[in-house]
């Protein structure tokens, strides 16, 4: 057989960016919607299918690196490249319906393609330097992809403000990337990690990680900076909102997990900056915070975009828990959560925009009556709700168990009885969703007249995987273990 690139999965996908655009170029005038959307989704089945593949090869037992080591195709890196294949998958099938006849669907499938591009070359960086790039090019098509509703003004408000907010952000970054190679004279993460463990860095290099971190709180829409992303999701069409919160947040904590782990390995920099009990209390204050204003929230989308942003203060307890006698399962839990998570939250999010088709409202009220009138996908928006909330109707039971078990076991008992309590209070406002689906009685009468094939694809597709995931999740598991184990050494 002929022996592929290790980096193979992104090149597919860059390709299907540039093809869909050769398309939309070649004949402009004509009504492709379909084979758009066929490029599209070719491309990232495609890559998820062949880091699928040289996963289960072994491929990332080898750690290949390409660029001169800036880039490195290792277990963590093909993890995640799974993910956000799998997630951007099911974004174009939904989109189908929500672009089709759009006058600038080839724009739409390019963004999301290059998008998906950035966030797997993101989970392979092997440098400050390509870290940034990638994190460049997932930001700046998820800057338009938010406005892509033009005619919409939350659309276009969201996304001036998500643009601002992520331009400061990326300068912050930026600023603390050159102090950091200013004290240790590298921007390759093994250089850096090196450096830190032989030699006493000043207060300068503190600083350089602290901005780094900012950056990277920014992209997983963590505490302080997790405010721009409840009128983001709101304000963005509904499959491009389950693309950000799920798959865009895993893509910046793969790139975490690697930075904070081999560029500012804990036991080098702990005197100079502790950044694991910085995220011991932003990961406290992330998933409160989260969790109760999504209790507060009557509309079903900006309860899931709070929602999100306490699901990201549980995934910081894997790093948090390093300052502790964390071994590798803690990360790999970690991992696990977010991969549990990508499944569950694209498909809560794919059923709004299924709701936002229908017409039928955005608040809680608005969906009453939908169990009987859709009851499939309304079973389907039931696994995921009471998956996120922890209960064992799908995978969401069993990343949760994993991650605060291996939290328990490095000492960080507080951080979980904190976790607990606010998993506890998501089972109220995730139960809301099931009661106006089942039990309310509609106040007005509505029908349902369409069933787009794309989104109700899409939907039953995630809440498949989230209940097959309960009963086959050693495949995940072992493959984060194996991650988190070769990143911490």
């Amino acid at each position: 057989m002929v022996e592929l690139p290790p980096l193979s999965p992104q090149y597919a996908l860059a390709l299907a960016a540039l093809l869909v655009l050769a398309v939309d170029t070649l004949a402009p005038g004509d009504r492709k919607d379909g084979l758009l959307a066929s490029i599209a989704g070719a491309g990232t089945l495609v890559a998820t299918g062949l880091a699928v593949w040289f996963a289960w090869a072994g491929t990332g037992s080898d750690a290949f690196t390409s660029f001169e080591g800036a880039l490195v195709v290792d277990d963590l890196a093909l993890f995640f490249t799974v993910l956000v294949g799998s997630i951007a998958t099911l974004v174009v099938a939904a989109s189908y319906d929500y672009v089709r006849e759009h006058a600038h669907a080839a724009e739409y499938y390019a963004l999301v393609l290059l998008a998906t591009t950035g966030m797997s070359v993101l989970a392979a960086a092997n440098s400050l330097a390509t870290v940034f790039v990638a994190l460049e090019l997932v930001s700046l098509p998820s800057y338009v992809l938010v406005g892509f509703l033009k005619s919409n003004k939350d659309s276009v408000e969201a996304s001036m403000k998500y643009f601002l907010v992520g331009a400061l952000s990326s300068a912050v970054m930026l600023y603390g990337i050159s102090l950091v190679y200013g004290a240790t004279g590298s921007l390759a993460l093994a250089d850096i990690g090196a450096a830190a463990a032989e030699q006493s860095l000043d207060g300068v290099f503190g600083v350089g990680v602290l901005m780094v971190l900012g950056g990277f709180l920014f992209k997983t829409a963590s505490v302080p900076f997790h405010f721009w992303a409840p009128e983001a999701y709101e304000g963005a069409p509904a499959p491009i909102s389950a693309f950000l919160s799920s798959a865009s947040k895993a893509a910046g904590f793969a790139a975490a997990f690697r930075v904070f782990t081999v560029g500012f390995p804990l036991d080098a920099v702990a005197s100079t900056v502790n950044w694991a009990l910085v995220l011991a209390v932003l990961a406290a204050v992330t998933m409160t915070l989260g969790n109760f204003a999504a209790a507060r929230q009557e509309s079903v989308k900006r309860m899931l975009a709070y929602s999100s942003i306490g699901h990201a203060g549980y995934v910081l307890i894997g790093l948090a828990a390093l300052a502790g006698d964390a071994d590798r399962l803690v990360l790999g839990a970690s991992m696990m959560h977010l991969f549990a998570y990508g499944f569950m939250n694209t498909g809560a999010f794919l059923f709004v925009a299924l709701a936002e088709h229908w017409g039928v409202g955005e608040t809680f009220e608005d969906y009453a009556g939908l169990g009987r009138r859709a009851p499939v996908a309304s079973l389907a928006m039931t696994v995921f709700v009471f998956s996120l909330a922890g209960l064992p109707v799908g995978v969401g039971i069993l990343s949760k168990y994993f991650l605060f078990a291996s939290a328990v076991d490095a000492g960080f008992v507080w951080l979980v009885a904190i976790a607990v309590v606010n998993s506890a209070l998501s089972l109220y406002f995730y139960s809301r969703v099931v009661k106006a689906l089942w039990v309310t009685e509609p106040e007005t009468a509505f029908d349902i007249r369409s069933r787009p094939a794309g989104l109700y694809a899409a939907v039953v597709t995630a809440g498949v995987v989230t209940v097959l995931l309960l009963v086959a999740f050693d495949p995940v598991a072992d493959t984060a273990v194996s991650a988190a184990t070769a990143l911490l050494g």
